[in-house]
């Protein structure tokens, strides 16, 4: 899906939770996962996650730029690596004044926020999707990130 079709999806749904007074909606459209949660704020508009199939890239994705910065491309080969699920402008803070998310170091879960890529205007967080420990960082707060480009390295907790 291009990016002007991805906005216009993203436009619609919004206008549509806001119409009918929605705290959620999900939906997948040709292989992308958009799920959009109204915010704890009445003001905020609702935050906006999408995910890729896990079976491959939807059409017209680019391939990944090389790692951008913090930790090396050997901490990349042994770890999960969470790649950026859109173009936009990475941020590991919810503002500028406030705690980051993460440190390396940290142990995350699934549900942990890494986070915030904001596109089109929307504030979308981005998960741990796994249990582990946070081994990089290969994003700067405030720099444009793209679609599949490695944000986070992550050693898998083994139980």
């Amino acid at each position: 899906m291009d990016m002007d079709k991805m906005q216009s999806l993203i436009e619609k749904l919004t206008g549509l939770m806001e119409a009918k007074k929605l705290d959620e909606l999900e939906i997948e459209v040709d292989g992308l996962k958009v799920a959009l949660r109204r915010a704890t704020r009445s003001s905020d508009p609702p935050a906006v996650v999408v995910a890729a199939h896990p079976h491959g890239s939807p059409a017209g994705a680019r391939a990944a730029p090389p790692a951008a910065a913090g930790g090396s491309d050997d901490a990349a080969e042994s770890g999960h690596i969470v790649h950026s699920p859109m173009v936009g402008t990475f941020y590991r803070s919810q503002s500028p004044d406030a705690d980051v998310f993460v440190e390396v170091g940290d142990d995350v879960g699934p549900d942990t926020t890494l986070c915030i890529i904001e596109a089109m205007k929307v504030m979308n967080e981005v998960h741990a999707e796994m249990e582990g420990t946070l081994v990089a960082i290969r994003a700067e707060s405030g720099e444009a990130v793209e679609f599949g480009q490695p944000l986070f390295v992550i050693a898998p907790t083994h139980s």
